[in-house]
């Protein structure tokens, strides 16, 4: 066991709603539902299910052993169990990710800042759908705009973070959790009650296993784990504040759950409104900025549902950019709370800059590829399926290999009724089968895309 902990948080709910706070970002609301209509609606979600259950969740708890094992952030957990080894590259690695993945992921949330203030004042009634794309486009074509939108994300997330784990991350994630989730359920009821929704419900909810491909498990796969935001550490480093009486399997189910939830009410907030209004599911990014606008503008009262989904959608981007910022920051400060306000800034101001490029990828430097891509796609990829996927691989490959099976078995008894059988079935996948599934997808992506 290491050292006592400066900082805890308060409760097992505070931990759930953050750690939930940050699965649950654009991977569930922004990215999962333009996946989900590029790659089959319901054939695709259901695999997503599986893969969320069978092989996020292993891994999940892999992260979560970890970090209340030796109560330390990333970096210094994985130096702990295994002293004078590369190993705590994998939490360099983790820094490293979510490094580079605010800093584009905050240009997305400056994107979200511009059309909620935007809502407010100049609103979405009486706008075609074409106008919608095109106020888009000039949207993320403003430079000065969205230079700025990046830089308030940014700042709306250090003055949170700089806070703590307990007066800063944890307080914020028990107003805004809460909040989503009702804020989602008023938009759910809205759409599904749409005059011809009940095609999209079906869409997304009836799957057409003749719409399947490789193309839709690997999809679903890597969905699986961006929707838990594994393979970057930060359930160590959030693990890592719980008190030792905590279960880690029912923390870990309960998070799983609370994602799969709001999964599947992105869906439905989504799909029914988009099918009835006649409008494409495959869409694909820009279905949250140009799609869902257009719709709210045809219906009634539908500028104060467009302000409650961009609310809704501005708490979970930021959710999710505490939990990048607190990794950055947790593996600078080591838990020394007197080092914590300055490297929260120091992080903040570090990432504003390299997430730069990434916010005039679609003006000024809208000319500028790298290997065919845009800056901002290209952040995209090497996060998403490089980064990541080789985040998860190294964790799966880890825990087994330098943690005995007793010692494990032991740590997820903690504070928990966990049956011998259910531990040996985890300790199977997590040997096993996340590892090849992992390999699998990794190969695949690489493949597919022309920078190797």
């Amino acid at each position: 066991m290491g050292q006592k902990q400066q900082e805890q948080w308060t409760s097992k709910l505070g931990f759930i709603l953050a750690a939930a706070g940050s699965a649950i970002g654009l991977g569930a609301i922004w990215k999962l539902p333009y996946v989900a209509g590029t790659s089959g609606g319901g054939a695709f979600f259901l695999i997503f299910l599986l893969f969320t259950i069978f092989l996020g969740l292993p891994l999940l708890l892999a992260e979560f052993t970890i970090g209340r094992h030796t109560q330390k952030e990333a970096v210094s957990a994985y130096r702990t169990i295994a002293p004078g080894s590369f190993w705590h590259w994998i939490g360099k690695l983790g820094v490293g990710t979510s490094f580079l993945l605010l800093s584009f992921y905050s240009v997305v949330g400056g994107w979200i800042v511009i059309y909620l203030a935007r809502s407010f004042t100049q609103g979405v009634q009486g706008l075609e759908v074409n106008q919608f794309g095109q106020m888009f486009e000039e949207t993320i074509s403003n430079p000065f705009l969205v230079v700025f939108a990046h830089f308030i994300f940014l700042l709306m997330t250090i003055l949170v973070v700089q806070g703590g784990v307990q007066k800063g991350i944890e307080r914020f994630s028990k107003i805004m959790m809460p909040a989503l989730f009702i804020l989602f359920l008023i938009i759910v009821i809205r759409s599904v009650t749409l005059e011809g929704a009940s095609e999209g419900i079906q869409f997304f909810l009836m799957p057409d296993f003749s719409s399947i491909t490789g193309e839709t498990i690997l999809f679903a796969l890597g969905q699986a784990f961006f929707a838990l935001s594994l393979g970057v550490s930060i359930m160590v480093t959030y693990s890592s504040y719980l008190k030792s009486g905590e279960s880690l399997p029912k923390s870990a189910v309960s998070i799983v759950s609370l994602t799969i939830f709001i999964s599947l009410l992105a869906g439905l907030a989504i799909f029914p409104a988009v099918f009835s209004f006649g409008l494409e599911p495959a869409e694909g990014p820009p279905l949250i900025f140009i799609v869902l606008p257009a719709v709210f503008s045809s219906i009634p009262l539908g500028n104060i549902f467009f302000i409650l989904f961009m609310s809704l959608l501005l708490f979970a981007t930021l959710t999710s950019a505490f939990s990048l910022l607190e990794m950055v920051v947790a593996s600078i400060t080591k838990n020394d709370a007197a080092k914590r306000k300055k490297a929260t800034w120091v992080a903040g101001i570090l990432i504003f800059i390299m997430g730069i490029p990434s916010a005039l990828s679609f003006g000024v430097m809208s000319g500028v590829s790298f290997f065919g891509h845009s800056f901002f796609d290209l952040m995209d990829f090497l996060v998403s399926n490089v980064m990541l996927p080789l985040g998860a691989l190294l964790i799966a490959i880890f825990t087994p290999l330098k943690l005995k099976k007793d010692a494990l078995y032991e740590e997820m008894r903690r504070g928990s009724s966990l049956k011998r059988v259910m531990f040996d079935i985890w300790y199977i996948l997590i040997k096993y089968v996340t590892p090849i599934a992992i390999i699998i997808v990794f190969l695949h992506v690489l493949g597919a895309f022309d920078l190797f």
